[in-house]
């Protein structure tokens, strides 16, 4: 008996499995008492489930998952209901088991002996004797079954232990969905296709949460907590809770059924749906709205594959569709390095000091006198070859990278205008470009003055310039009411790129600018019987009557320059003239080539513009 009960304890010491352990026990008493089978099953929820039966057919133990203690379902369903030993020696006749003698006796069972396991006060178990006579049990083994139910309490305690520590390592505490670690524990195992043990094809949904952090700083952190809980539960109700899980902050994750991209589509679309009903989050009504990313297992390799495919369609989502679903795509991911690497190549750039200010010249088109100029970052190699923005203008959508960038120019170009205007030169104007991401920072306008007002130079010598695009890319009219307050501070505007994207004259009205700069695809168009021609030909006429400047971009030829004269336009800038030089060229070209205040036709304040 001693070395039976270490023998067991030894297996529960290691962490055998539960249900390895039960069934070497089983058998190690039947081995002992021929003739008769060991059962042990677990009472959960009142209900019972198999642990081990190594003797008993599986078509038997197999009707008793799920069945509900009670008096009349048999010695085992009896003894875990009134929490005491059943022992039936005639099953044939006995009520208590009616229901189910019909599975026993004719594989040759007539008796039944069951004898609870309680831990921690309640039934967690029942441990039974089959017999092929009519009996009650003997002493002996009376004694041996003592020994086992106490083992089995000790074997099924330390299990409840494991699980409920693994219930807490992969669960996530505030939502009770599963957590990263079990994400990635069970996309570790997941098969990828119908050939590998039938599989259903399958995709994954990566979302994120576009307002949580909106909700947490109107509302407070309890709101933001009853958002995530909403949506947890939103996600596991259109999904299901055992493929819903909860990565960490406000991001989530759905593993599901999709045979094509369609059919993720779908899923994701309902997702959208599901998630965006309003809520009630601690005491304030919430619209929930999350952004979707998502890959089909079908198109990749591995299970890790399709997570980094869901992850780029989430970012490239998040940067160009917020609130929608972006389904991956091949080369989606060559777009994404290639903004990584721009990123990370400004990134080292700012820090060791390689990004530079050039400047090109604005100039009268009669006069070729120079009125100003526009300021265009420049990246210096370790090789000391200069890359113009056009190389690293992804890098700008990343709003952190952004910020330095215009942080680093607004210092190098304030700096730069001080000395000239230190120096007595005809310095005009300079115009420096806004990044959408700048517009969505909550500081511009004070980067900008403190910037300015650092070096000295007064807000009538600077242009922001800001590109068609941005001007009316903001739905939320984010950047039309920062023009508004930069103008009122004394700065003065130019829409950049005029032209190439959907821009109306009649914005104009509601968010007015200083200056038009008319893209350098409408100057090539310059040719008679052309409708670039008509175009730059109306916007003159109305620009002129809205009281705004026009600047005519990338001007490569006289034919070009003279045509732009005949139309009105009176300013441009482009190779014709000077690519954009460094600030000692720039020195240079004031002093030779600069209008002189008062010259300026028609302007009473010398300027041009």
């Amino acid at each position: 008996m001693l070395q039976f009960q270490n023998s067991i304890l030894e297996m529960i010491a290691r962490g055998e499995e539960l249900q390895a352990t039960i069934e070497d026990l089983c058998r190690r008493v039947e081995a002992r008492f021929p003739g008769i089978a060991c059962s042990v099953l677990s009472v959960r929820d009142a209900k019972l489930y198999p642990i081990a039966a190594p003797s008993l057919p599986a078509s038997y133990t197999s009707r008793l998952v799920g069945v509900p203690i009670g008096p009349m379902v048999g010695s085992c369903g009896a003894a875990a209901y009134y929490g005491i030993p059943v022992t039936v020696t005639d099953i044939e006749i006995d009520v208590r088991w009616q229901h189910y003698k019909q599975f026993v006796v004719p594989i040759g069972f007539k008796a039944c002996w069951s004898t609870p396991i309680v831990a921690a006060d309640k039934v967690v178990a029942t441990f039974a004797f089959y017999f092929r006579e009519g009996r009650e049990p003997t002493d002996g083994e009376r004694e041996i079954v003592n020994a086992c139910v106490h083992l089995c309490a000790i074997a099924i305690e330390r299990d409840e232990r494991v699980c409920e520590r693994e219930r807490l390592t992969y669960t996530d505490a505030l939502t009770a969905l599963a957590n990263r670690a079990r994400f990635n524990k069970v996309l570790a195992e997941r098969k990828l296709s119908e050939g590998a043990n039938g599989v259903r094809p399958w995709g994954l949904l990566l979302a994120d949460l576009d307002n949580l952090k909106l909700v947490n700083d109107t509302f407070g952190h309890a709101a933001g907590d009853a958002l995530l809980q909403t949506v947890a539960r939103r996600l596991a109700t259109a999904v299901s809770m055992e493929n819903s899980f909860r990565l960490g902050g406000d991001e989530f994750a759905a593993i599901v059924d999709a045979d094509d991209m369609p059919a993720l589509a779908a899923k994701a679309e309902a997702l959208i749906r599901e998630i965006k009903r309003p809520a009630e989050c601690d005491g304030h009504v919430v619209f929930p709205a999350a952004t979707i990313g998502g890959a089909l297992a079908a198109n990749a390799v591995s299970a890790s594959q399709v997570q980094r495919d869901a992850d780029i369609a989430l970012y490239h989502g998040k940067e160009r569709c917020r609130g929608q679903y972006t389904g991956y795509f091949v080369g989606m991911g060559t777009a994404l390095t290639r903004r990584f690497r721009a990123i990370r190549d400004v990134g080292v750039a700012l820090s060791e000091n390689r990004i530079e200010a050039h400047y090109q010249p604005i100039l009268r088109l009669d006069t070729r006198e120079i009125v100003g100029f526009e300021a265009l970052a420049r990246m210096r190699t370790r090789k000391g070859e200069r890359l113009s923005a056009a190389h690293f203008h992804e890098a700008t959508l990343d709003a952190h990278v952004a910020a330095q960038l215009t942080d680093r120019m607004l210092s190098l170009v304030s700096a730069d205008m001080r000395r000239w205007l230190n120096m007595g030169l005809p310095l005009q104007h300079v115009g420096i470009n806004l990044s959408a991401a700048d517009f969505r920072s909550d500081d511009l306008h004070s980067r900008l003055t403190a910037a300015f007002a650092a070096a000295g130079v007064p807000l009538r010598h600077v242009i922001l310039e800001v590109t068609e695009s941005v001007y009316l890319g903001e739905r939320d009219h984010v950047v039309a009411d920062e023009i508004k307050v930069l103008r009122s501070m004394g700065f003065r505007v130019a829409l950049d790129d005029f032209g190439t994207g959907f821009a109306s004259l009649t914005h104009l009205l509601t968010v007015p600018v200083d200056i038009i700069k008319i893209d350098k695809s409408f100057v090539d168009r310059l040719v008679p019987a052309d409708a670039g021609t008509v175009i730059v030909e109306g916007v003159m006429s109305i620009a002129t009557k809205l009281g705004i400047r026009v600047v005519a971009e990338g001007i490569e030829t006289q034919a070009q320059a003279d045509h732009l004269r005949s139309l009105g336009c009176l300013l441009g800038q482009g190779y014709l003239f000077s690519k954009a030089v460094d600030p000692l060229t720039a020195k240079h070209l004031l002093s030779t080539s600069a209008q002189r205040p008062g010259f300026a036709k028609g302007n009473h304040d010398g300027t041009a513009v």
